[in-house]
């Protein structure tokens, strides 16, 4: 008969095994075994005990207790073949290679092509040869060359052209009229500028350049204080069109863009900050949000700017210049790059100034700023009269026929006395007043005295 197995709860199909059962992991021959040096009988170099063997005792532990790990310890691993931990491994030293094959790998670790090993031995060699130190200098400087910096800075036309394309695929429910949308792009311009310069850059100073009685004018502030007189200005806009206005109690009797910009300076304690931001652009948020709602039918609408009055359509047009305008002298006092407008709110911008000048030469009459030695011929009302063509050159540009004697005359072809052309931003920039008349860059052709009536009149456009 086979013998009973010494562990009653095992099947008894194991029996045939006895106690030198391979598969049992509590046999004789197992560390955890009654007979292995691990057991918890006696073995060799450890004393007696009760074990499971011994009918005396209690039967040993089964499974063995938990053993710490050198990880959980916090101390280095040792290194393999020994109990102690080592040093970390020395940086491997750069190959040993010769002078010829050295001056060879230049070109390949000027456009870091290299491998790790060469590049070391090549910039280890570097600092003692210095013709192969020249080599590699100029070899850096012509790989430069090929891969020019490209502006990070987008295409001012990009917001356009992604919006048109929008626009194609979803009419929007309410559209911005044709003559808010150069506003509406420019505040945006204005205010990804804003969003780029840090808190510094907002007290950075800022000449505000106009032409005034036939001389330049100068005004010094900050990119803050600018952003106060948009604000301000723009406000005429907000209140002919029902909105809340932004000087609140400042409020000038005298509603005019210079008159609204020095109270809005005086009504602070403190000088402006950037805080100002939120606020000019939640106004020309809603600005362009209003006249979206009106429609295109409230164009007509007059926005009174103190000494004359503009239709909402052509006032939306000024605010967008003088935005573009300013945001440039911001530009230019943080060293910012800034494009002009895209070519179609450009020719908006500038046929607006074209409109303009007729009473703009009126006014220069009035005051008696006009060449005396100029003629004059006085005709009725839609009569033809005297004209000069104004040729805007570049995009946004085109022709313009000014009449020369009287705002309600006929500007016809027949009675051109003179031909100017300027370049689009040029001529912005004479009517803006940061070109004086003289410095203009302008082809003539023509009535000398005539043409520079209309350079003056273009220049007294300007206002801060």
């Amino acid at each position: 008969m086979n013998a009973q197995p010494d562990h009653p709860d095992r099947p008894e199909r194991f029996g045939s095994f006895g106690a030198h059962d391979p598969y049992d992991p509590y046999g004789p021959h197992s560390r955890y075994g009654s007979g292995g040096a691990a057991g918890g009988g006696g073995g060799p170099g450890r004393p007696p005990g009760p074990g499971k063997g011994d009918p005396a005792g209690e039967p040993g532990p089964r499974i063995p207790p938990p053993r710490s790990s050198v990880e959980d310890t916090g101390r280095s691993l040792p290194r393999l073949g020994t109990g102690r931990p080592g040093p970390p491994p020395p940086p491997a030293a750069p190959p040993v290679l010769a002078h010829r094959v050295l001056k060879s790998l230049l070109g390949a670790w000027a456009l870091a092509a290299c491998s790790a090993e060469e590049a070391a031995a090549v910039e280890d060699h570097l600092g003692g040869c210095g013709p192969c130190a020249d080599e590699a200098r100029r070899l850096r400087e012509a790989v430069g060359l090929l891969h020019p910096a490209e502006s990070l800075d987008l295409d001012p036309a990009l917001r356009t052209r992604v919006l048109e394309s929008c626009l194609e695929r979803r009419p929007p429910r309410i559209p911005v009229p044709e003559w808010a949308a150069p506003y509406d792009a420019e505040a945006a311009r204005l205010d990804a500028l804003l969003q780029d310069i840090g808190e510094a850059d907002w007290h950075a100073p800022v000449r505000l350049r106009w032409f005034a009685d036939d001389a330049p004018a100068v005004r010094r502030t900050t990119v803050a204080g600018v952003i106060a007189h948009l604000l301000s200005v723009d406000g005429l806009v907000a209140v002919a069109l029902g909105l809340e206005d932004p000087l609140g109690a400042a409020r000038p009797g005298e509603a005019n863009p210079t008159g609204r910009t020095e109270a809005y300076w005086k009504a602070s304690d403190q000088p402006p900050t950037r805080s100002l931001r939120g606020p000019w652009r939640e106004q020309s948020h809603d600005l362009v949000r209003t006249v979206s709602f009106a429609g295109g039918g409230r164009g007509g609408m007059a926005v009174p700017y103190g000494a004359f009055t503009l239709p909402l359509r052509d006032a939306m047009l000024d605010r967008a210049f003088e935005c573009w305008v300013h945001a440039d002298d911001i530009a230019e006092a943080v060293d910012y790059p800034y494009q002009p407008p895209a070519p179609r709110h450009l020719h908006r911008m500038i046929d607006l100034a074209a409109r303009l000048l007729p009473v703009a030469l009126a006014e220069r009459r009035r005051a008696g700023r006009a060449d005396a030695a100029a003629p004059r011929h006085l005709v009725a009302a839609g009569s033809p009269g005297r004209s000069l063509r104004l040729e805007i050159e570049g995009s946004g540009g085109g022709e313009w026929l000014i009449p020369l004697d009287s705002p309600a005359a006929l500007a016809t072809a027949d009675r051109e006395v003179a031909h100017v052309a300027l370049d689009g931003v040029e001529f912005c920039r004479l009517a803006a007043g940061h070109v004086a008349p003289e410095d203009a860059a302008a082809g003539q052709d023509g009535d000398r005295a005539a043409i520079k009536d209309v350079l003056f009149a273009a220049a007294s456009l300007s206002r801060m």
